[in-house]
């Protein structure tokens, strides 16, 4: 076996791989929330479709969301590998044991909050990915270009109330695992400094809360326009 296979099969090799896909997500999270930000914007669903539409045929952009759907499946496969196996190391717990003395809830939770986020993909995917890909989409124009109406499908979905609420909650879920994922990603790979570490710990606790409060907040308001308590 080469020493790349043995590193990354190893704990610390595994570690590794999820520190360095979490790390290329969180770029991730910060692009699509840009992009869907477009559906706030009172324009009828120009800036959204157009969005949409280069994201759906630049040829970098399809190769890019391939190695991000890929780096989703590493990280919550081998994210899950690596609790199971950190449980099974330590199968009957301390006779006297304070975990909440020395780490945070997100951090003893991991292994739940991953599968919390893996139910909303799943969800997402299904109401608003793989319809604009393989369903019926009604077009629109753009001086005199043709798109597809995304914008209005999901207006659609988030019309939905518990489609709203799932979102809801599942961003808190993203949030406390963003809270622990993002600082200790940084010390994984080796970037920990006692000068700088405690600004990427704050830079990562602002990051978790005011990413997933802004992607909750869209289909909320969406939800409230539609229902007229918004004007």
């Amino acid at each position: 076996m080469s020493w790349i296979a043995q590193t990354l099969t190893s704990t610390i090799g595994r570690k590794l791989l999820v520190a360095l896909s979490g790390l290329f997500l969180i770029t991730f999270l910060v692009i699509h929330l840009i992009g869907n930000l477009q559906l706030l914007q009172n324009d009828g669903g120009e800036a959204f479709n157009k969005y949409a539409h280069f994201m759906g045929v630049n040829p970098l952009i399809q190769t890019i969301s391939i190695v991000n759907f890929s780096l989703i499946l590493l990280h919550m496969v081998v994210g899950i590998g690596l609790t199971i196996r950190n449980r099974q190391a330590r199968p009957v717990g301390y006779a006297y044991s304070r975990p909440q003395e020395n780490s945070t809830w997100a951090s003893r939770n991991m292994g739940l909050l991953g599968p919390i986020v893996l139910v909303f993909l799943v969800v997402h995917l299904r109401a608003l990915w793989w319809r604009s890909k393989f369903g019926d989409i009604p077009m629109t124009s753009y001086g005199g270009d043709d798109y597809k109406d995304l914008y209005r499908i999901t207006y659609e979905a988030f019309g939905i109330p518990w489609l709203v609420a799932l979102y809801v909650v599942s961003m808190v879920g993203l949030a406390f695992h963003l809270s622990h994922g993002f600082a200790s990603a940084f010390q994984t790979v080796g970037w920990r400094h006692p000068k700088y570490s405690p600004v990427i710990y704050h830079v990562g606790l602002a990051f978790s809360i005011l990413v997933p409060a802004a992607f909750a907040a869209i289909p909320v308001f969406v939800f409230l326009k539609q229902s007229s308590w918004i004007n």
